[in-house]
């Protein structure tokens, strides 16, 4: 691909994020990422096929580079909560992303599930070698441990209008010390 056609597509992509971050999938518009990204809406689908073609391009790009970005370390939750947080902060688009592959496929529609899935089952791993070692409480199964880990976090950074109404104006910097306590707590060895 010429370095024409890789600038374009990384305009689609960057314009694809923040259409489908704010209007999920059914709400997109070609034409709008296509104006944002100073490209001509035939080659969007000749370079993904699809508008859903796109949002799963976009998708599985972004959970890719969480993935790599925030590896989930089982010895220390706590500090994954911290740099989870922080990406989150600084990426909110990705929490939209995934509350709109949700709202709009459900179970059956998820991107690259088996990859997902299988990066999942290493961080639940990583867990299971904590409890071994006695640095992680074995109260709770692996995977669900993980997952609270994660919840605690991304549901109140995940839906600002629910921290606002309980809360009123805690900042992430609050939520971050809240989750971190709470996981300290939920991890702790007994």
């Amino acid at each position: 691909m010429s370095r024409s056609a890789e600038a374009t597509k990384a305009r689609i992509f960057e314009a694809a994020i923040a259409e489908f971050a704010a209007y999920g999938i059914a709400g997109a518009r070609v034409d709008r990422i296509a104006k944002q990204a100073q490209a001509n809406k035939q080659l969007i689908y000749a370079y993904f096929g699809s508008k859903d073609a796109l949002f799963s391009a976009v998708l599985e790009r972004t959970m890719d580079e969480l993935a790599a970005e925030i590896p989930m370390g089982g010895d220390d939750l706590p500090g994954y909560v911290d740099r989870l947080t922080d990406y989150h902060v600084a990426n909110p688009h990705v929490l939209r992303l995934l509350l709109w592959e949700a709202l709009e496929r459900g179970e059956t529609g998820v991107v690259a599930e088996s990859e997902r899935a299988e990066h999942y089952r290493h961080q639940a791993e990583a867990v299971r070698r904590a409890q071994e070692s006695g640095n992680v409480t074995g109260e709770f199964e692996p995977g669900m441990l993980a997952l609270l880990s994660i919840g605690l976090i991304s549901w109140p950074l995940a839906v600002p209008q629910l921290r606002r109404m309980m809360l009123g104006d805690a900042k992430p910097a609050d939520l971050r010390v809240a989750a971190r306590k709470a996981v300290e707590r939920l991890t702790e060895p007994r």
